[in-house]
């Protein structure tokens, strides 16, 4: 009697610890957390629905991250970035030799500049790799040909063959005295074993991890992860995309088949902005305090790599994070973007989870006449984020888009979008809300007839691996299928 006695007294004070618990979540996200309401909802129902399972959820997954100078500015790399945003202005005021491209699109490079600083350069030349060997072909050759330094940072980092090819890269231009800086992201690179990092560090290479775990098991920060995937050589080359380092994306996994990704590699004036962004998250991660005279004195990003000349491209950088609560900047680019369309938009993205802004924006184009067509996977990696996907893709059939799912033994996973043979956009954003509020991602929005040809034809290429899903299809589909649509739709503000 006395056990059961203490038995049922433990159980009441875990269930009151639970439900005081769950009752401050609720108060955080309503007064303290200036979170989309979408998201705010969903976790209180979430929290009273399921009242253990969402306070695990909640503390694990759900909670906010300080979010004030997370990424602080020093007074010198606040000169440099002020200077480029003063260039930009007096570019596009005053500069009459500006392709006229540019000057039509001034409107959107203003709002990226002044939501995110993205400093709006013209000196520039963009090789597109729609195929993964492509992309690594290039850079295991970059790498190789550097000679003063390498600043790598990926969200999932493997020591597979693909990953180790780079280690051994990496390690033998310490050798060569290149400075070599790696970063990753703490959950992203799960796999990237600790032997490994020493071996890395052992040579010299300098490693750091974002939002590291506690003891390997435990992180606090689960659910804000650095997607960036940035690559500087020497000042002069720079790789931003969709291709993380890992075999699987060499078509080596059979669960995923070929994998179809989108990565640039970029000469000119922009690789300074995309170091910048690379500094920023390294010396948050590691308290590293780097002579910036170094990296960004106007020596340093002369071309002195292997390509042509560098064209005449205009490029903004655009970052995006959860650290800015007002902001989601990339977010802003999108939209821009699907507004300012009057012929077409195409966009490629494994998640497809919009909010209501989005949401109403491309339904708007496609009542104004503007070709939507959107493309995602044909399989799923994250089953309930696959079935939200399909909702909200649906949802636009009805409107005049288009829907297509890449080739079934493929994996899609390029996070691309195009408009009018005028602006496109590649980068780590996926067209999600994971993306816009809870991922730090990094995308290149390029200002360029020739690259936004080349991209609308990469797409075009890429319906003829793909199946279109007409409306008459998707509303076939089977109650099974609507009822996981519903439930998916339901939690995706916090998928």
């Amino acid at each position: 009697m006395h056990l059961s006695f203490y038995k049922d007294f433990a159980y009441s004070i875990a269930i009151t610890i639970v439900y005081l618990i769950n009752f401050l979540a609720v108060l955080n996200l309503l007064f303290r957390e200036k979170r989309k309401t979408e998201t705010t909802i969903a976790w209180v129902m979430i929290l009273i629905i399921l009242p253990a399972a969402g306070c695990i959820l909640y503390l694990v997954v759900g909670r906010g991250i300080p979010k004030d100078n997370m990424f602080k500015i020093k007074e010198a790399e606040d000169k440099i970035i002020k200077k480029n945003i003063l260039d930009t202005q007096v570019r596009l005021e005053y500069d009459h030799e500006l392709d006229s491209n540019i000057v039509e699109h001034r409107d959107m490079i203003y709002a990226l500049a002044n939501s995110n600083d993205a400093n709006f350069t013209t000196n520039n030349d963009v090789d597109i790799y729609s195929e993964c060997n492509s992309f690594f072909d290039s850079l295991l050759e970059e790498l190789k040909n550097a000679k003063q330094y390498i600043n790598i940072q990926f969200y999932i980092f493997k020591d597979d063959e693909i990953g180790n090819k780079i280690i051994d890269i990496l390690i033998n231009k310490v050798k060569e005295g290149v400075e070599v800086r790696l970063l990753y992201d703490e959950v992203g690179s799960r796999l990237f074993t600790d032997k490994s990092v020493l071996k890395l560090k052992n040579a010299g290479v300098k490693v750091g991890a974002f939002f590291p775990s506690f003891l390997k098991i435990i992180n606090f920060n689960l659910n804000y992860r650095n997607h960036r995937k940035i690559v500087v050589i020497d000042g002069n080359v720079g790789f931003i995309g969709g291709n993380n380092i890992g075999d699987e994306y060499l078509g080596k996994d059979p669960r995923f088949g070929n994998w179809r990704d989108t990565h640039l590699r970029l000469t000119g004036d922009c690789v300074r902005d995309l170091n910048i962004r690379f500094i920023l998250d390294w010396r948050y991660t590691t308290k590293e305090d780097l002579d910036l005279n170094k990296y960004f004195n106007e020596t340093c990003y002369t071309s002195n790599s292997n390509s042509n000349p560098n064209k005449d491209i205009g490029i903004q950088i655009v970052s995006s994070g959860p650290d800015i609560t007002d902001l989601d900047e990339i977010k802003y680019g999108y939209i821009k973007m699907i507004q300012k369309a009057k012929r077409y938009v195409y966009i490629q993205s494994p998640y497809f989870i919009l909010d209501q802004t989005l949401t109403d924006t491309l339904k708007i184009a496609c009542l104004s006449g503007v070709d939507v067509r959107i493309m995602i996977p044909s399989k799923p990696d994250h089953p309930f984020v696959y079935w939200a996907s399909c909702s909200y893709a649906g949802e636009l059939l009805k409107f005049g888009a288009k829907l297509y799912t890449y080739d079934e033994g493929s994996f899609l996973h390029a996070k691309t979008i195009v408009m009018d043979d005028s602006i496109c956009s590649v980068g780590t954003a996926n067209m999600d809300i994971r993306s816009f509020e809870l991922n730090f991602e990094v995308n290149a929005f390029i200002y360029s007839s020739e690259i936004a040809k080349k991209q609308r034809l990469i797409f075009a290429n890429d319906i003829l691996n793909s199946k279109e899903i007409t409306a008459e299809i998707y509303n076939s589909r089977s109650t099974y299928m609507r009822f996981k649509e519903s439930i998916s739709r339901l939690l995706s503000p916090v998928l």
